[in-house]
C-alpha cells in the first residue's frame, strides 16, 4: 500500500546529464557584490562549468521572472509580492542594494541554452499554480536546453504531469513537521512524508540534505528508485557526502573546485 502512494517515475533520460552537473543554488552568488539569481551570479555559474537553480514568478501581466520570494522587502527593499507587477514595475527594481535588475525567465534561459542544464523551481502563489505551470512550459517548448521543473507544491506537479508529462519533475520537500513556516499544520506530515505522490508521480525528490533520513524519503530512493536532489549544501564535505550517497547536490556559499 505505501509503495503505491509513494512510488514515481523511473529512468527519464535527462537524468544522464543532470548527473554530470553540481547546481549553484540561485546562481553562483557571492553577497553582496553579487545577489542571487542574479545576471552576474548565473553568468559565474556557467563560466566554472555548473548548471544553476532558479526560481520563477508569473506576474499579473503574464511575464515570467527570476526571483526566490514572493515578497520583494528582502531582496528589494520594496513593499509587496512580485505577482501583482508587471514587467515593467519589476525593471524598475534593483537586487540587493546594487544595481543589478531581476532578471526575466527568457534572459536566463538565453544564457544557458546549448551550456549547462537548469533546475528550475516554480513559486506558486494565491492559487495560480495552473498558470504559472503553463506559462512556464510554454516558454519551454521552445527552449533547446536540458532541464527538470520542481517545486514544493504538489498542484504544480499535478498540472505538469497533465499537460506535459514528458517533463523531468521533482517533489520539493523537507521536514516540515519541523520547520514548517507557512505551511498549514494539517498539510506538514504529507508534504514532508511525500504522500502526493499518488497524484504527482514525480521522477525525482529534492529534500533538504540534513533531513533525508525521512523514512519515506528512503523508502522512494532506496526501494522504489526515485532519484534524489539535495539542497541546500553549505560545505565541500557534506557535497562529497551527497554525492557519494548518488544525490545530485544543489550548493551554495562556497566554490565546490576549491
Amino acid at each position: 500500500m505505501f509503495d503505491f502512494v509513494l512510488r514515481g517515475r523511473t529512468g527519464h533520460k535527462v537524468f544522464a546529464v543532470l548527473e554530470k552537473y553540481r547546481f549553484a543554488h540561485r546562481g553562483f552568488h557571492d553577497k553582496p557584490a553579487v545577489p542571487e539569481n542574479s545576471i552576474p551570479a548565473f553568468c559565474r555559474a556557467l563560466e566554472r562549468g555548473w548548471g544553476a537553480e532558479l526560481d520563477v514568478h508569473l506576474l499579473k501581466d503574464g511575464s515570467l521572472y527570476v526571483f526566490h520570494d514572493s515578497k520583494l522587502q528582502r531582496c528589494t527593499g520594496a513593499e509587496g509580492v512580485i505577482e501583482d507587477l508587471d514587467c515593467k514595475s519589476v525593471r524598475e527594481l534593483r537586487l540587493e542594494g546594487t544595481d543589478e535588475k531581476i532578471p526575466s525567465f527568457d534572459e536566463v534561459l538565453n544564457l544557458f541554452e546549448g551550456k549547462a542544464p537548469l533546475i528550475i523551481e516554480l513559486k506558486a502563489y494565491n492559487r495560480n499554480h495552473e498558470a504559472l505551470t503553463k506559462a512556464v512550459c510554454e516558454r519551454l517548448d521552445r527552449y533547446k536546453g536540458d532541464f527538470c521543473i520542481e517545486s514544493f507544491d504538489p498542484r504544480v506537479l499535478e498540472v505538469l504531469r497533465k499537460i506535459r508529462p514528458d517533463i523531468c519533475r521533482g517533489q520539493l520537500a523537507q521536514d516540515f513537521q519541523k520547520n514548517g513556516d507557512g505551511v498549514q499544520p494539517l498539510l506538514r506530515r504529507p508534504l514532508a512524508h511525500l504522500w502526493w505522490n499518488v497524484w504527482t508521480r514525480p521522477d525525482f525528490i529534492a529534500y533538504r540534505f540534513e533531513d533525508r533520513d525521512c523514512r519515506d524519503l528512503r523508502r522512494c530512493v532506496d526501494k522504489l528508485g526515485i532519484k534524489e536532489v539535495s539542497w541546500t549544501i553549505r560545505s565541500r564535505e557534506t557535497l562529497l557526502e551527497a554525492e557519494k550517497n548518488g544525490c545530485i547536490p544543489i550548493f551554495e556559499t562556497f566554490d565546490p573546485d576549491k
